[in-house]
C-alpha cells in the first residue's frame, strides 16, 4: 500500500489526502474532548493553563513550521500532531498509568498505553461511517500516530500491526518532527504555566545553561521579571525559536542525506539536536520533574485523579450497565474490561470527577 493510500476506497475530493486527514481529526469527538483534558494542571485550575487541546495546537504549529522549512509534507506533520494525544485519559499521564495498573491488577496483561489508544481512537473507536470503523485516515498519518515515540515495538500490539506497519522501521521524517515538536511545546508551556502558578521560578531554572541563555535574550530586550506576563511570553518565544532553529541546523543536512523515506529503527534519527544541546534538554527535563511535576500541589491533584480513575474502573467493571448504551452494547462482543477502559479514557477531567463524585461522594 502506498503511504498516501486510504484503507477504504478512493473518492473525488478537493482536498489533498493529508489535509483531509487533518479535517477528519479536527471534526472528531475525541479531538473536541481534548479541551477538557489535563496537560499538567487540572482543567478546573483556571482558564490560563494549557489543556491537551491547546498543547496539540502548539505542537501542530511547531511541527508545521519545521516541516515547511525542511521542504517536507507540512499537512502530514500537522495531521499527526493534531492526533497524537487523542488516546490520553483524563488527569494527564497519571490517569493513563493508573488505568494501566487497574487493567493489569485485574489480570489483563496488555494494560493501557496512550499512543496505541490514540491509534485505536482513529481506527476503531470513532464511528463516522456505516460500513467500517474509524476516521479513514491515510497510512502515513496512522503510522505517525502509532509510532509517536520510540520504541515502536510493544509486546501487547496485535500481530497485524507489526505486519502492516513494520515496527522495525522508523516512521516518516514528518512523524519524527512531531515527536520533537511535542517535546519543545510541553517544555515551553510547562515552564510558562509553572511560573504563572508560582510553583516554579526562573531563579530555580536559571541554573540550567539552556535556560540561562534564553533568559539573557529576554533581559537584552530590556524586560525583567517585574513585567510578569510579557517576560513569560518573551521567554517562551525565545525558547521555542532557539530550539526550532537549533533543530533545523542539525537536521537539515541529515534529512537531505537520508535518501530512503523509511529508515530501520536501528539507524539514528535524522531529526534532533547537537549532542551538547540534547544533554542540556535532558537536564532541564529532570529539573522540571523534580521541582514542578513533583510539586506537592500537583501531586495532590494527581492523587485525586488516581482515586477517580480507580473508583470509576471498579464501579463500571462491577456494573457495566452504568455506562452509556453505546458502550454497554459493546460488552456483548468485546471483553467488558476493555470497553470500560475505553469509556474512561474518553472522559474529560470534569466529567470523570463529576461521575466519581456522583458515585462515591466528593473528594
Amino acid at each position: 500500500m502506498r503511504p498516501d493510500a486510504r484503507f477504504h476506497g478512493i473518492q473525488d475530493d478537493f482536498r489533498a489526502p493529508y489535509a483531509r486527514d487533518r479535517d477528519r481529526i479536527i471534526h472528531s469527538g475525541s479531538f473536541r474532548k481534548l479541551e477538557y483534558k489535563t496537560q499538567v494542571f487540572l482543567n478546573q485550575e483556571g482558564d490560563f493553563f494549557r489543556t491537551r487541546l491547546t498543547h496539540s495546537l502548539e505542537v501542530s504549529q511547531i511541527a508545521r513550521s519545521i516541516a515547511a522549512e525542511l521542504s517536507l509534507r507540512e499537512p502530514l506533520a500537522e495531521a499527526i500532531a493534531l492526533a497524537h494525544d487523542l488516546g490520553h485519559t483524563p488527569f494527564g499521564h497519571v490517569g493513563g498509568d493508573t488505568l494501566d495498573e487497574c487493567l493489569k491488577q485485574d489480570g489483563h496483561a496488555n494494560g493501557f498505553e496512550h499512543n496505541f489508544q490514540s491509534f485505536r481512537v482513529v481506527t476503531a473507536l470513532e464511528k463516522r461511517y456505516r460500513t467500517f470503523d474509524g476516521l479513514n485516515l491515510t497510512f502515513a498519518t496512522l503510522e505517525g500516530i502509532l509510532k509517536h515515540s520510540y520504541p515502536y515495538k510493544k509486546a501487547f500490539l496485535p500481530k497485524w500491526i507489526d505486519t502492516a506497519f513494520d515496527l522495525t522501521m522508523h516512521p516518516s521524517v514528518e512523524a519524527m518532527i512531531v515527536d520533537r515538536a511535542d517535546e519543545i511545546a510541553y517544555m515551553s508551556h510547562d515552564i510558562d504555566d509553572g511560573a504563572h502558578s508560582g510553583l516554579i521560578s526562573f531563579d530555580t531554572l536559571r541554573g540550567n545553561p539552556l535556560i540561562a541563555e534564553i533568559l539573557q535574550k529576554v533581559y537584552d530586550e530590556g524586560i525583567d521579571e517585574r513585567d510578569d506576563e510579557m517576560f513569560r511570553y518573551r521567554f517562551s518565544s525565545h525558547f521555542i525559536n532557539h530550539l526550532v532553529y537549533s533543530m533545523l541546523a542539525y537536521s537539515q543536512p541529515r534529512v537531505a542525506a537520508a535518501a530512503p523515506e523509511r529508515l530501520p529503527s536501528s539507524e539514528p534519527l535524522p531529526i534532533g539536536f547537537e549532542p551538547a544541546l540534547e544533554t542540556e534538554i535532558k537536564k532541564l527535563k529532570k529539573l522540571l520533574y523534580r521541582d514542578l511535576y513533583q510539586h506537592k500541589k500537583i501531586l495532590r491533584h494527581m492523587f485525586a485523579g488516581k482515586q477517580a480513575i480507580r473508583g470509576l474502573y471498579a464501579a463500571l467493571t462491577a456494573e457495566p450497565k452504568m455506562m452509556p448504551e453505546y458502550f454497554f452494547a459493546q460488552t456483548d462482543s468485546r471483553a467488558h474490561h476493555r470497553v470500560v477502559a475505553d469509556y474512561i479514557a474518553s472522559m474529560s477531567d470534569r466529567f470523570a470527577m463529576k461521575l466519581y463524585n456522583e458515585l462515591y461522594g466528593r473528594i
